[in-house]
């Protein structure tokens, strides 16, 4: 604004101001007109409940008139809206209010500082005039000193300050000496005096005739009209106020920067004001992302164990059994025998077929017996489910046509049988009174997805078994080990169609090792997702916890809020704050609970359990904080950047 020395700075023609509550009205001020010049030193005068402060928040552009209008400069402020009173209020209004209204967690220099952070001043710039302005007050050793260590006039000097941070071309100072002693309120006139005779527009609201004295020019209001003007005195061209650099390209590229730094800070100084609460709301985030990264990891470890044991036993096979398809689950059934396995292994695309048949048996060497599974299979079942021998050696396809007394043992066996540690190799077992020499031990196995030890069992040849300890010759099952599994779907249908023209009809059952191997991962992966869900649901109630305690802030810091509006902060940069205080509290206690879910995952894995940490769920987990601090500070934060200046000034 460029000011034209014969034009009123101020002027009001007409003024009202209404209140409302529910259906009754209540006036406060009728028809005030008025005018103020550029440099004048203004006393409005008026008892409580006169309308003085009404007026008072209307020229600072505060509150919004109810009827008349209001020229700034020139500039008709009906037609601006909240930031373009919020601009009005940084560029041209300084405020010294009667309670100070400086924040509580915010140092000296901090507070004089707001004004320019809104105004995008670089934090160098910002800073350097603040400590200025602080000397220049006599308040150079108080920089870093918080509103509670300094005294009311120590307090008003700083609010002076932070008035004029901006330059303050127009000082609006609402009982400034009110909570002042008599020593401390003179110190405070003689500054508005001071300011006033360096070119500031000082407006003065006061009850006290002998304060009002002090001023140039006194106007008196008694029950929302003017009652009294002394006049205005001879118009003059005032000198400049001092004030710094004007917003340019600087200040404008600076402002982003400036006004996520400030927010920041602030939620940091909020957090560490409210300790205990803080730590309270980054409860419900940490609990809920260590939940989702220590559920996701175990259910994923989980999900891993049971595939690697699945694909232990060939995802590359095909399980022929005996029986048809609605037969399941009644009895022995007699439909294959060895020279089916002999035609499968002729067809293309299949490697071996291995047929299998078994039962039980008390094995004996010395005095030491053991009950386990005895396989009758054929020379191809060690290569055919990847099960290589640890010691000695498998049976071969001449052992097999001789009906040789071989056995292979499995760990387990070999364990029960020989437990002081004697080498197995050449000795000879009784099985069912038959004596059989041990010709190899196989590695160890493990558990069966379904829970069994597969190294509780022994190995003889198809024949042998079947002549001497089982007596029949049909078997239990033929494992089809195909040369490709994109093409197994293909294999079975050749392996189905071969069997049905074999046996005249469908007295078999096939089953897909890959296709069971699909079904238990989409098992496991509802089962983890199942377990990232109720950890989820933590986060959720985490982040409801979150919009609880910033609504509660923003209810709290009312006022302060109020303070920052004053000041020139627009709706944005108050919901900005929020929002970024919502987040940086989210942000935090995500970190936490990446730690916590990390740690506790790995405490599982020291137990025994099967844990698989990605990079994935961390960064899922991480971000879902991050995103609830946006959704659930949103509303908290748009409730603060809505709140009406005046209203939020007096809040208690």
């Amino acid at each position: 604004m460029t000011q034209d020395a014969a034009r009123p700075l101020i002027e009001l023609e007409g003024i009202t101001k209404s209140y409302r509550t529910g259906e009754i009205e209540t006036p406060v001020l009728h028809g005030v007109s008025l005018s103020i010049h550029a440099g004048e030193f203004v006393a409005i005068l008026g008892s409580s409940g006169s309308g003085k402060t009404t007026l008072m928040n209307i020229l600072g552009c505060l509150d919004r008139p109810s009827g008349g209008r209001y020229r700034l400069d020139g500039v008709d402020v009906a037609g601006l809206d909240r930031d373009g009173l919020a601009e009005l209020r940084r560029a041209v209004f300084g405020f010294v209010f009667q309670q100070y209204n400086l924040l509580p967690d915010a140092t000296a220099a901090e507070n004089v500082e707001i004004p320019a952070v809104y105004a995008g001043r670089p934090r160098a710039e910002r800073s350097a005039r603040a400590r200025a302005l602080l000397e220049r007050l006599g308040l150079g050793e108080r920089l870093n000193y918080r509103p509670s260590q300094l005294s009311g006039g120590q307090q008003q000097r700083v609010s002076i300050a932070r008035a004029l941070m901006n330059g303050g071309r127009v000082i609006l100072a609402d009982e400034p000496t009110g909570a002042l002693d008599s020593r401390s309120g003179r110190e405070v006139m003689d500054l508005l005096r001071e300011l006033n005779a360096q070119g500031h527009t000082v407006i003065l609201i006061t009850h006290d005739a002998e304060v009002a004295a002090q001023a140039d020019r006194r106007i008196r209001i008694a029950d929302g009209r003017i009652v009294a003007d002394d006049g205005t005195p001879p118009r003059r061209v005032p000198s400049k106020p001092e004030a710094p650099a004007a917003e340019g390209s600087r200040g404008a590229r600076a402002r982003p920067l400036a006004e996520i730094e400030e927010t920041v800070r602030m939620a940091f100084r909020s957090m560490r004001a409210n300790v205990f609460r803080t730590v309270l709301t980054l409860l419900g985030i940490v609990i809920g992302v260590g939940s989702v990264i220590a559920m996701l990891a175990i259910g994923t470890g989980a999900k891993q164990e049971v595939i690697g044991r699945i694909e232990s036993m060939g995802t590359d096979l095909l399980l022929v059994r005996p029986g048809a398809p609605n037969m399941r689950g009644r009895g022995e059934v007699a439909t294959l025998v060895p020279e089916d396995a002999v035609a499968l292994a002729r067809l293309p695309g299949v490697v071996s077929a291995v047929p299998e048949t078994n039962g039980s048996a008390t094995l004996r060497f010395g005095n030491n017996d053991h009950q386990t599974s005895i396989t009758a299979t054929s020379e191809d079942f060690a290569a055919a489910k990847n099960w290589p021998v640890a010691r000695g050696v498998f049976f071969n396809a001449n052992d097999v046509r001789e009906y040789a007394a071989v056995v292979v043992l499995g760990r387990t066996v070999a364990r029960a049988l020989f437990p002081d540690g004697t080498d197995p190799i050449g000795r000879y077992v009784l099985i069912k009174n038959v004596p059989f020499q041990v010709i190899g031990v196989m590695s160890e196995k493990g558990a069966s997805p379904w829970g069994s030890d597969q190294d509780d069992v022994a190995f003889v040849p198809l024949s042998t078994g079947s002549l001497r300890l089982f007596g029949q010759r049909y078997l239990r099952s033929i494992t089809v080990q195909v040369a490709d599994v994109a093409t197994i779907d293909a294999t079975q249908r050749a392996v189905e169609d071969l069997l049905r023209a074999r046996h005249g009809t469908e007295d078999f059952r096939v089953r897909n090792m890959a296709s069971i191997l699909e079904t238990v991962t989409e098992t496991q992966d509802t089962f983890t997702l199942m377990l990232g869900s109720i950890a989820a649901i933590s986060l959720l109630v985490g982040g409801i916890g979150v919009m609880n305690i910033m609504l509660v802030n923003v209810t709290e810091r009312t006022r302060e809020i109020g303070i920052r509006m004053a000041t020139g902060a627009r709706s944005r940069n108050i919901q900005l704050q929020f929002l970024t205080e919502a987040l940086v509290v989210c942000c935090a206690g995500g970190l936490v609970g990446v730690a916590g879910g990390l740690a506790a995952a790995a405490v599982v894995a020291r137990l025994g359990s099967a844990v698989e940490v990605s990079l994935a769920p961390v960064l899922l987990a991480f971000g879902c904080a991050a995103g609830i601090g946006l959704i659930f500070g949103y509303l908290p934060a748009r409730k603060a950047s809505r709140l009406d200046p005046v209203v939020a000034l007096t809040a208690d």
